[in-house]
């Protein structure tokens, strides 16, 4: 999955972790790796994240806090910020979405939209 908002974009990749999961306990724990580009004139900071996870039961888990993975990572013009993290769900299926808070070299705030993205078990989805 890609998404290009205003000057940034955002590019998704995601695992399934069958070692640490446990389908019989209702536990399928996914990995998430994103790549984050500064196309803009300036640097940007990301301040914080928001996160709507949601299950194939519609149970909705939402996430909020300060950057990502303990960094507040300032991406300068023309270069990328990448990170893993991870998602447990009780599901074999579901999905992610959310937005970054962003702020500019200047200091104007804005927000970057990550559009869904799929959680499943490999060979399970076309």
């Amino acid at each position: 999955m890609e998404s290009i908002s205003e000057t940034i974009k955002i590019k998704v990749n995601t695992q399934f972790l069958h070692e640490q999961s446990d389908p019989a306990k209702k536990r399928f724990v996914f990995a998430y790796s994103i790549e984050i580009t500064n196309f803009g004139n300036e640097s940007v900071k990301l301040l914080n994240r928001h996160w709507h996870i949601t299950d194939d039961n519609n149970k909705v888990e939402e996430v909020s806090g300060e950057g990502v993975i303990g960094q507040q990572p300032e991406i300068l013009p023309g270069k990328s910020f990448n990170y893993t993290s991870g998602a447990v769900l009780a599901t074999k299926f579901g999905t992610m979405h959310g937005s970054y808070e962003m702020q500019t070299a200047t200091g104007e705030k804005f927000k970057t939209p990550i559009p869904a993205f799929l959680l499943s078990l490999p060979h399970t989805v076309h």
